[in-house]
């Protein structure tokens, strides 16, 4: 297993975005942004960013893989299938993810990976995905992905850069219905999206 060496040293972020990896995944070795391929990267479209939009998230984005612990989105991996192992997982990953001094962190991980790191309440916003059906708000689980891919893909090309819960909701409820829900004392911000 390797640690992302350019996410060793302390740096500062304003935001911190942490994505879950992909069971699907390209044939070929490459950038990790590129080899995930599920629906979560369709959904952000690394493709299609333009050059700015792909410098924030390489300055941005942190990866929990199963293999490989934090990564970055151009660091180089090969395609592998391995369930993560939280328990063996959990120090490499924290000892990565501590150091980086950010003003918000926005969580899109799938619960697997939350396991292996919690990020201080106050200042972390979950993303949790829903639809509507008749007004009522339905729990989904495999398209969330795709939502939370389209949410990130939103934040990187954003003109302004969210450094609060607030902020982060108002640039959401841009292209997304929405509701933010209030930290405690140990469970982070909720932010509530609706699926299109």
């Amino acid at each position: 297993m390797s640690v992302s060496p350019a996410l060793c040293s302390p740096i500062l972020t304003p935001m911190l975005i942490l994505l879950p990896p992909s069971e699907k995944k390209a044939t070929e070795p490459g950038p990790a942004i590129t080899v995930y391929t599920g629906v979560l990267y369709q959904g952000l479209g690394w493709a299609t960013l333009t050059k700015a939009a792909q410098n924030r998230a390489q300055k941005s984005i942190a990866i929990i893989s199963a293999k490989y612990g934090s990564l970055k989105c151009l660091d180089p991996i090969e395609p592998y299938k391995e369930k993560i192992d939280a328990a063996h997982m959990r120090g490499p990953i924290t000892q990565v993810l501590d150091v980086i001094e950010t003003d918000l962190v926005i969580d899109c991980r799938s619960s697997t990976y939350q396991s292996v790191w919690s990020p201080p309440a106050h200042k972390c916003v979950e993303i949790k995905v829903f639809s509507k059906v008749d007004g009522v708000k339905k729990v989904i689980t495999h398209m969330s992905k795709k939502t939370r891919g389209e949410v990130t893909r939103l934040l990187l090309l954003s003109k302004t850069i969210p450094t609060n819960p607030q902020e982060l909701a108002e640039i959401v409820s841009s292209e997304f219905e929405c509701e933010l829900f209030g930290a405690t004392a140990n469970e982070p911000w909720v932010l509530e999206v609706i699926a299109h």
